[in-house]
């Protein structure tokens, strides 16, 4: 990764919608420059452009972070049999208290109920839960960290 692609990948943060001739304008490049490097950047998962929604906002009125503890099982084989479920929409392995944190996104409380009963304290491992239910969203994943400065920003 080089200096361009970090350039990119800023244009990107702040809107991933910008048009790749607008990239290529700013940077004096080529669009056709732009678009290889965006394409290569997102087979390598370096990074997704995605469109992030409020969950309150479409009606899903019990979205969800859930510790979860993990005991006598591969952390690894936990997490992966968790990111299957559907509702799951953000899973990370974390140090401290908790093993790993899960984001779900529920309908109502009836589907966290199940989704917790049903699905998550069966995986095979899980042996505690802790779930905080989302009240509302005050910042998103928009702009996060690590945020990159365009060269226009930098002093």
């Amino acid at each position: 990764m080089d200096q361009l692609d970090l350039n990119i990948l800023a244009h990107l943060q702040r809107d991933g919608r910008v048009p790749f001739t607008e990239i290529a304008n700013v940077l004096g490049v080529s669009e056709g420059t732009i678009r290889n490097r965006v394409t290569r950047l997102v087979d390598e998962q370096i990074v997704q452009i995605v469109g992030l929604v409020d969950p309150h906002r479409l009606d899903f009125d019990a979205p969800a972070m859930i510790g979860v503890t993990v005991q006598g099982a591969d952390l690894d084989v936990v997490a992966a049999t968790i990111a299957d479920y559907p509702e799951v929409s953000y899973l990370v392995i974390v140090s401290g208290e908790y093993d790993l944190i899960v984001e779900v996104m529920c309908r109502d409380r009836e589907h966290l109920a199940t989704f917790l009963n049903q699905q998550l304290r069966k995986v095979p491992g899980v042996a505690r839960t802790q779930t905080f239910v989302i009240l509302n969203t005050y910042k998103m994943a928009y702009g996060a960290r690590p945020g990159l400065a365009l060269p226009s920003d930098r002093s």
